[in-house]
């Protein structure tokens, strides 16, 4: 495959870099919040991301029937990674897993009440698939939905939902059939997040931001509100989880770390030699150089491959989720090393080393790890669906 832009493509790059430079705004932008920069959890970044919308740019993949261009994945890519590299919010969970989900399995009824709302950037949903003693094995789910007349009541618990606190809409699994196996008799649901039965409890995380648990009791929801067919929601949701994967763990973030650490080791001495004279430093950072472009290749190649068409790529969603998740906690490691004592000290604090960002890294980055499924769920799939190991292996 070609790993260079077209010149079409690059206009567009160059168009969204200006758009970015028109309206800056350091309460919508911030790459300090790392990773957890992308959600739009504030009025400021939810008018932001309208006037994304208002450009075109929120669903530029989907079918023209539903307000989309139909256009390829590749400039989606290059939107979401620019405003990555900003910290600003971006296209994530609307666009990038509920809507395309809509659009593959979702009723007309669901089509048309919600996917006008996500181009215009007028909801925000929550994802509901984790739980307790679940873990990161959505199959694995219990949160119990028992018939009720044309709909469910719903009953348990999900965790880490991070977005449950300013939400409209929740997107969530909940076991239909008890008796099925464990990948089977699951459906997905579409749940307002001010349903009187729903009690929501912050969690704050390490890297300074809030997840929540969020309890059911007794929640009605039409069956008009599931998505998809029963008792399929874990196909569905394993599809979803594939775009999650690549969409809301960025790569220009990480790159952009590897050039703040760079540019630290070429000008900082240690006991008056340079930081860039120490090979072992030097070895340390082209290591980590080259591991970044192998992460950019990853993502470049999950877009190609899925617009070729069908379901999301599974396989290369993994392992660059792995890859990419786990190169930027070790990067993360490396500021922290190289940068000393000093690195300890909090980001924005001036005089630290690269002014604290090192701190603030070393913290989220052990999230992404987990964020989309865990690292070990990630290699359990890549055994299985890559390699073809057998399951308990």
């Amino acid at each position: 495959m070609d790993f260079e832009f077209t010149e079409e493509q690059q206009e567009y790059a160059r168009e969204v870099e200006k758009f970015l430079d028109e309206h800056y705004d350091p309460e919508v932008m911030d790459v300090t919040r790392e990773n957890m920069a992308q959600i739009v959890d504030t009025p400021k970044r939810r008018e932001f991301m309208r006037k994304i919308g208002d450009r075109g740019w929120l669903g530029m993949t989907w079918p023209k029937e539903w307000g989309g261009q139909e256009g390829e994945g590749v400039y989606e890519y290059i939107l979401n990674e620019a405003l990555a590299r900003r910290g600003g919010p971006q296209i994530g969970k609307g666009v990038g897993i509920i809507g395309k989900t809509l659009i593959r399995h979702g009723s007309e009824k669901l089509k048309k009440e919600f996917l006008p709302k996500i181009l215009r950037n007028e909801v925000e949903f929550a994802v509901g698939y984790s739980e307790p003693q679940a873990g990161s094995d959505a199959a694995a789910m219990e949160l119990k939905a028992t018939r009720d007349g044309d709909g469910w009541r719903l009953n348990g618990q999900k965790i880490w939902t991070t977005s449950a606190h300013f939400a409209e809409w929740y997107w969530v699994g909940a076991r239909t059939d008890p008796d099925a196996p464990k990948h089977y008799g699951i459906s997905l649901f579409l749940i307002p997040m001010d349903h009187p039965g729903l009690e929501i409890q912050a969690i704050h995380t390490i890297g300074d931001e809030r997840t929540n648990s969020v309890y059911f009791d007794n929640v009605y929801v039409g069956d008009d509100y599931r998505v998809g067919e029963l008792n399929k929601g874990f196909q569905y949701i394993s599809e979803a989880l594939d775009l999650e994967r690549f969409t809301m763990f960025t790569y220009s973030p990480i790159d952009q770390r590897l050039e703040l650490l760079t540019e630290y080791v070429k000008n900082e001495t240690c006991d008056g030699e340079p930081l860039r004279d120490d090979p072992v430093i030097r070895r340390q950072i082209a290591h980590l150089a080259t591991e970044g472009e192998v992460a950019r290749v990853m993502g470049l190649r999950f877009v190609a491959q899925s617009m070729k068409g069908g379901k999301p790529p599974t396989n290369e969603a993994s392992s660059y989720k792995l890859f990419a998740t786990e190169l930027s906690k070790r990067l993360a490691n490396a500021s922290m090393d190289i940068a000393g004592p000093g690195s300890q000290l909090r980001v924005h604090t001036e005089d630290a080393p690269m002014k604290g960002r090192s701190e603030s890294t070393y913290r989220y980055t052990v999230i992404d790890t987990i964020g989309g499924g865990a690292s070990e769920i990630q290699k359990n799939i890549i055994a299985r669906r890559k390699l073809g190991l057998p399951k308990n292996f």
